[in-house]
């Protein structure tokens, strides 16, 4: 009877400790479930209209029609010059001139960033180039559901530059699909490891 016993009391602490691990699995998932609606809700709506004014731009190259916008916000003079951050090695400013559509305002003051290869090297990109104008406000233009990860790395960069974003339509906007919530939650998860990097391990910066 007392070997039963001490039998059953020995399987016992392993099922207790797989259900305590089991529920806190759950809880996990739940929880990453409920911050990613929220996530999804509190995305920016595409902006309507151009009425952003700063002292610079910042386009980030990406899916969608990221660029157009922010050679348009140049043309009008709503930012001094025009950084496009993420550039692709092989393509030329003239290239990218024609395909955007740029005019004189393009020749003059568009700077092209051939560095950067993800969000955390635009806002690095972004950062030198606006220390070395000296501009302290710059307009964000980049798709609406990446905007939140990038506002998060341009503000680790640069905190003592105010940011203004400008998002724009992606092609994952309209109903969801299969394809656009894989993108949407490939995104939060990104956002998250970017928030729990620049909270916990970013090293301090002056303002």
């Amino acid at each position: 009877m007392t070997r039963e016993r001490n039998k059953g009391g020995n399987d016992a602490a392993p099922r207790g400790r797989r259900h305590r691990i089991a529920r806190l699995v759950l809880s996990l998932l739940l929880l990453y479930a409920l911050g990613f609606a929220f996530w999804v809700v509190l995305l920016p709506a595409p902006k309507a209209s151009d009425d952003a004014v700063a002292d610079a731009i910042v386009a980030l190259t990406g899916d969608g029609d990221r660029l157009a916008p922010a050679v348009a916000l140049l043309e009008m003079g709503n930012g001094a010059r025009l950084l496009i951050t993420g550039v692709n090695k092989q393509t030329s400013k003239s290239a990218l001139k024609q395909l955007l559509k740029g005019g004189p305002s393009f020749d003059c003051c568009a700077d092209l960033g051939f560095a950067a290869a993800d969000t955390r090297g635009n806002a690095e990109e972004a950062a030198v180039w606006a220390h070395g104008h000296q501009y302290r406000s710059l307009i964000v233009v980049t798709a609406a559901y990446h905007m939140p990860r990038s506002l998060l790395e341009f503000a680790a960069e640069m905190p003592e530059v105010t940011l203004i974003p400008f998002p724009v339509a992606a092609d994952i906007q309209g109903e969801m699909s299969w394809q656009s919530f894989r993108r949407l939650n490939g995104e939060y998860a990104k956002y998250l490891a970017s928030w729990v990097r620049v909270t916990f391990f970013a090293p301090a910066r002056e303002t």
